[in-house]
């Protein structure tokens, strides 16, 4: 999922380089929501593990 922010975030960049405004605020706005998607995923996992561990080790 991170890959394919970055991946949006260069398609942004390389659009607004090009004058493609509104291709490259959407392609922004899409990079933004899965990097936020993947932070909540992450913490979640994070999370998770730290509570799983907890219980194999206790």
């Amino acid at each position: 999922m991170l890959r394919w922010a970055l991946i949006f975030f260069i398609i942004s960049i390389i659009a607004a380089i090009f004058g493609f405004s509104g291709i490259s605020h959407a392609t922004a706005g899409v990079a933004q929501i899965l990097f936020y998607v993947f932070l909540g995923v992450f913490v979640l996992m994070l999370v998770l593990g730290l509570l799983a561990g907890k219980k194999i080790a206790g």
